[in-house]
């Protein structure tokens, strides 16, 4: 447990530093209000900033676990467009006032598949809407390994030790080596002087 000590009391660091800024950011919202159409749409974007911001702190640190940060096609095709879809949806037509960017068009689809007060139910927590699309959207992007083929990439410029690998010279090429060999000088026998077997020189 102890060799965790380090890495889990900087995680939480990390984590605590993130909710403080994003309490800052719902004091924020808080200030800005919600009274006209045009203050509600920015103060639900600095809400949902904060729920994504909490999300995001968890990959602090990814790239020194050999990791890399990806959007995940699939969570945020399955998860967060429906989200966006149905937040989208309860957040236009629950926004103050009676002349909101398409609320007259929204109230009266809701109102032909009988949703209407369902949507202005929900909408009641249009605040805690906006954060948990912030979430949804952090939780589309994910750690993961570097690929092998980016590895691969690497180690054929990199040694071990990060030095540049040297590339073969043409010279160890066999077309080439083999014209060096051609070209190079050889070396005659010397010839031996004949002996007669089983005769003796004559004197």
């Amino acid at each position: 447990m102890r060799r965790y000590g380090m890495y889990d009391a900087s995680r939480g660091l990390t984590l605590a530093f993130a909710a403080a800024l994003a309490g800052l950011g719902l004091w924020g919202a808080a200030q800005i209000g919600t009274q006209t159409p045009g203050r509600f749409w920015v103060a639900m974007a600095v809400v949902a900033g904060a729920g994504l911001l909490l999300t995001l702190a968890n990959h602090v640190g990814t790239w020194t676990k050999g990791l890399r940060l990806r959007l995940s096609v699939g969570t945020f095709v399955l998860a967060f467009l429906p989200v966006l879809v149905c937040v989208g949806w309860i957040l236009i037509a629950t926004q103050p006032g009676s002349s909101g960017w398409q609320e007259g068009r929204i109230d009266s689809w809701s109102n032909s598949i009988g949703i209407l007060g369902v949507v202005h139910s929900i909408g009641l927590w249009h605040g805690v809407l906006a954060f948990g699309f912030g979430l949804v959207l952090g939780l589309s992007l994910d750690g993961v390994p570097a690929s092998a083929m980016d590895m691969d990439t690497v180690s054929a410029y990199t040694g071990p030790a990060g030095v540049e690998a040297r590339q073969p010279a043409a010279a160890d090429e066999p077309v080439a080596a083999e014209r060096r060999w051609s070209a190079a000088p050889r070396e005659t026998p010397t010839e031996e002087p004949t002996r007669t077997r089983g005769r003796t020189p004559a004197r």
